[in-house]
């Protein structure tokens, strides 16, 4: 009997390691990095818009993109391009070698 369940488990096994936890570890990445949002920071949302963070609030922030000034939600932002001078100034400098 358990000859017969073994190839079952060790798929959902195999499923769990290769496609189920990457994933989890992707979207907490992704959650924290929307947490962290600080202004001056340059993004790119999910359709594509690039700009820099003005302000932030609790569930919206607004981007400025050429010369276009965006309200969107902190769940659009899909990557932090490059951190701004503001962001910058918060994180400890890293260790010298």
């Amino acid at each position: 009997m358990w000859v017969n369940l073994f190839p079952i488990i060790l798929m959902f096994v195999v499923f769990y390691f290769l496609l189920i936890r990457p994933q989890t570890k992707r979207q907490r990445e992704l959650e924290n990095m929307q947490k962290n949002l600080k202004s001056g920071m340059k993004v790119l949302t999910a359709s594509g818009i690039v700009g820099t963070v003005l302000t932030v609030r609790e569930r919206t922030l607004t981007l400025r993109s050429g010369d276009a000034k965006l309200e969107i939600t902190r769940g659009a932002v899909t990557e932090v391009l490059e951190k701004g001078e503001a962001a910058a100034e918060e994180e400890p400098a890293p260790p010298k070698k």
